[in-house]
């Protein structure tokens, strides 16, 4: 297998087809998000099975507040990725090197910090997501061992990216085998041997994510070209790529944290349902964000793509890559959530023995997973919005859709029909009236793009 996606490591976006270059491209990106989401389902898995349900609902209600962070995380090394992609589609090599110095820099600085804010304030955070009592203490032990590990995920994002912007999405993907192994091995002999419980599992994620980020490193401090790193630089930001990655990379890390908010406040109701309710929306998420997984790699695809292509001020293919990466998304992604539906009560079999669990993860499959493809036109539209350097936008339709839709009808809706099924409604709700919108605002965005290239090629033949 390693073979295989050495053969295929790095892509041409500027030349040739479209179709075998996105699903290339993406695949690996899917399974690489895949295998990071696996250590969450690892956790849960072997607390589910070999601690108790309680120690399963901790790591289910932290889901969120991670969420949060690495959201942020994420955001900003899409921000590099655009960046660097930019400056090798205009075949700027000494550009595209300060701008990988300045992105390893920011990886460096956030993830610092928030391992820092988070050990400090992690009581505060439990109280704010009213947990109840009997999970509050394994709640504050796995955060305490995660957030440890921030700077580490931190890093790892941004690596991941500045790769990805060059055509590679398959070394990152070699690195997360490496250290899936390590998780899953690492939790059950913490658990089965050492007796260690919640914290055990917690140290075994971060020392995972630690040997994912090094073996990047290596990578790129031994890479020629454009993405390889110069440690001499290191810590010498470029103000001027630094404002390009945070015009880009803060906008697109507010979007994922509205929708990380937005849960905060779902997981807050869910937590009033009780410990069942709790350990069965764990559960089901385990497995939803698995197919989240392939959503957002097409969403990636088409920022990376574009970012090259725009760079390249190819405006044409840059429509093209919006509705391949939308089309192929959509068909991979609803043939994989029909077969997870058809399977789904063995899968939550995995995490839990209880069938009342069981049978309350069923309810959060059918309203929130199986609508899940619908999401491919959210994601490609954002990405690839954010590729043509247009962060802003999505972001501010998802803050006035998806954010005020859920807390709107947690505090109105939900609160006169308290059940969980009535809860569970509010997602495929919330993402058909961002959808609508974007729908809009990327076709004013695309058109006011088209004119202005239109503009300067008749100008440059007068």
């Amino acid at each position: 297998m390693l073979a295989f996606l050495e053969k295929y490591k790095k892509i041409d976006m500027l030349e040739g087809s479209l179709w075998d270059k996105i699903l290339v491209f993406s695949i690996p990106l899917a399974l690489t998000s895949f295998l990071q989401q696996l250590f969450n389902t690892a956790d849960v898995v072997t607390l589910g099975h070999y601690v108790n349900d309680n120690a399963m609902a901790a790591v289910g209600n932290n889901v969120p507040v991670i969420g949060f962070i690495v959201a942020l995380f994420v955001g900003m090394s899409i921000g590099a990725n655009v960046v660097v992609a930019r400056y090798l589609g205009m075949k700027d090599e000494e550009n595209a090197k300060d701008a990988v110095n300045t992105s390893f820099s920011v990886a460096i600085i956030i993830g610092i910090l928030f391992c820092i804010l988070g050990e400090f304030f992690v009581s505060q955070i439990t109280e704010l997501m009213d947990v109840p009592d009997e999970v509050k203490p394994e709640s504050i032990k796995y955060l305490r061992a995660y957030f440890l590990g921030l700077p580490f995920i931190s890093i790892y994002n941004f690596e991941a990216a500045l790769l990805r912007s060059n055509g590679d999405t398959h070394t990152p993907l070699i690195a997360l085998i490496y250290a899936s192994i390590l998780n899953i091995a690492g939790n059950l002999v913490c658990v089965l041997v050492f007796n260690m419980g919640i914290g055990g599992v917690a140290f075994c994620t971060s020392m995972a994510n630690a040997l994912s980020a090094l073996y990047l490193f290596r990578k790129i401090l031994n890479a020629e070209g454009p993405i390889s790193l110069d440690l001499r630089k290191l810590m010498r930001l470029n103000s001027r790529k630094l404002r390009a990655i945070v015009a880009i990379g803060l906008p697109t890390g507010i979007q994922g944290i509205v929708f990380s908010i937005s849960n905060l406040v779902i997981q807050s109701s869910i937590n009033s349902l009780g410990a069942d309710a709790m350990a069965a929306s764990a559960a089901a998420f385990t497995i939803e964000i698995n197919i989240y997984c392939f959503i957002n790699a097409f969403g990636l695809a088409a920022t990376t793509f574009i970012g090259q292509n725009f760079g390249a001020k190819n405006i044409r293919r840059c429509v093209e890559i919006a509705k391949v990466s939308s089309l192929i998304g959509l068909i991979v992604t609803t043939v994989i959530t029909a077969g997870v539906y058809f399977f789904a009560k063995p899968l939550l079999s995995m995490y839990t023995v209880s069938e009342v669990v069981i049978s309350i993860a069923m309810v959060r499959i059918f309203y929130v997973l199986l609508p899940q493809p619908i999401n491919i036109l959210l994601e490609v539209l954002s990405g690839s919005m954010r590729g043509y350097g247009f962060s802003l936008p999505p972001t501010i339709i998802t803050l006035i859709t998806i954010c005020s839709c859920r807390l709107i009808y947690v505090f109105t809706i939900f609160e006169k029909f308290p059940t969980f099924d009535v809860l569970m409604m509010v997602y495929p709700l919330s993402w058909v009236i961002c959808i609508v919108f974007l729908v809009v605002m990327y076709i004013y965005k695309i058109r006011k793009v088209e004119k202005e290239y239109s503009l300067v090629s008749k100008l440059k033949k007068a």
